[in-house]
């Protein structure tokens, strides 16, 4: 069975590698997965890397939004990363790349 998310740490930095097309199927799961982890090692910046989806809707917008929402009131900043061009079209598009405590890079 294929892991939804693989996790690696470096320092204070979390970076959930997302292994799967996010829609509203896999969301949920792949959202607890990465909450779990953020509140067990409280890092500085949680990284999330779309590099292995080929696919989202707007589950992982709201995916997104949510773990920003977590993760700064841990005190952490999110950094998505990895995002192809037509992620980055739709993260663009959403506006989500102008919340306070994102960043988007590719």
């Amino acid at each position: 069975m294929q892991k939804d998310v693989i996790f690696s740490e470096q320092r204070d930095c979390l970076t959930a590698h997302i292994q799967r097309d996010l829609d509203h199927h896999s969301a949920k799961s792949i959202r607890e997965q990465i909450d779990r982890r953020l509140f067990e090692t409280r890092p500085s910046v949680l990284v999330i890397d779309f590099t292995k989806v080929e696919f989202m809707d707007s589950s992982g917008l709201g995916l997104i939004l949510g773990r920003v929402e977590k993760a700064s009131a841990l005190g952490a900043e999110v950094l998505v990363s990895g995002a192809s061009p037509t992620l980055m079209k739709l993260i663009r598009l959403s506006g989500i790349e102008r919340v306070r405590h994102l960043s988007v890079v590719k």
